[in-house]
């Protein structure tokens, strides 16, 4: 395999205020009126994999937000929020998100996956790949190309993204779990975005709240080491696009770099942006001069990878 271009681009970003604990960044979803359609749907109709009731909280959802057909670019993102593997930042790590990407001629799908502890792995696993084989049995309808369809997480959901992205031919996930006709759709995302993402489940750099909530209390050596995704990057691992800030106290930014060594290691395609003064759950920082490039910078790797051919240029 021919030696690929990584680039490694470090933005110092202005002075902005640390954030302490991981769920304050839930500050940020400010509820508004969405600017889009959208449509909700059941991931698992037929029923739950080991389901422990029929709350909102065991109903795993995908709400599908497609962009305006003048724009179209086939390219399609499932969107998955973080929130510690504990609660979900739906709205600006998920909805505003959508509406960015859509702006792009780009179709969004904002997964809402099972929480720990009332569920552990592999539910969130089974969710997200569950989430991809919807997306591709429907690309024809929603004007997406079945190989041009990638992930984008956060923080934790930026875990459970980079696991999609890694596990794809492990044990876990959901072949199997429902039994019917979307099992025989690929589940590896064509692409990954990954945005101040819990990568590793070792002690040293994780991110303990989302251990805990995922993993448990106390989990198996080997099952931490077989979700330390920095451990699973192969050569088959999709492209990547990371985005951290160096002085995240919540997730440290050695996930990111851990990832992208393992990236380059293996030759797979990659981009990595630190931002200096980047606290955690920034989101797409409308207000902050400085990390809010990250939304642009990414539309240019997206560019360069061919996702965005559709798109009007001007």
């Amino acid at each position: 395999m021919s030696k690929k271009l990584i680039r490694l681009c470090i933005i110092l970003g202005s002075a902005v205020a640390a954030f302490g604990m991981l769920p304050q960044h839930e500050a940020f979803a400010q509820e508004k009126e969405s600017r889009i359609d959208s449509l909700t749907l059941n991931l698992w109709p037929q029923g739950v994999p080991d389901g422990q009731g029929d709350t909102d909280l065991d109903t795993p959802t995908l709400t599908a937000y497609l962009p305006e057909k003048s724009a179209p670019s086939q390219t399609g993102v499932v969107v998955f929020p973080g929130g510690g593997y504990a609660q979900l930042a739906m709205d600006h790590e998920g909805r505003q998100v959508a509406e960015w990407l859509n702006s792009l001629g780009i179709a969004a799908f904002v997964v809402k996956y099972r929480l720990g502890p009332r569920y552990n792995h592999p539910s969130q696993l089974q969710d997200a790949q569950r989430a991809m084989q919807l997306v591709r049995a429907n690309a024809g309808q929603w004007n997406v190309s079945t190989d041009h369809i990638g992930v984008l997480g956060f923080s934790a959901g930026g875990h459970l993204a980079s696991t999609a992205g890694t596990h794809f031919e492990g044990d876990y996930g959901s072949t199997g779990a429902a039994g019917d006709s979307l099992e025989s759709f690929d589940p590896r995302p064509d692409f990954m975005v990954l945005i101040y993402p819990v990568i590793t489940m070792k002690p040293d750099y994780t991110h303990r709240g989302s251990r805990n909530h995922l993993l448990g209390e106390n989990p198996d050596e080997e099952l931490v080491q077989y979700l330390s995704n920095e451990t699973r990057v192969t050569e088959n691992t999709p492209p990547t696009f990371l985005v951290h800030g160096s002085n995240d106290t919540a997730v440290p930014v050695q996930n990111s770099l851990q990832f992208y060594e393992a990236l380059l290691t293996h030759d797979v395609p990659a981009e990595l942006h630190l931002f200096e003064d980047g606290p955690h759950g920034f989101g797409l920082a409308p207000e902050d001069r400085e990390l809010s490039q990250w939304p642009d910078l990414c539309e240019r790797w997206m560019k360069s990878r061919g996702l965005l051919s559709g798109k009007e240029e001007g």
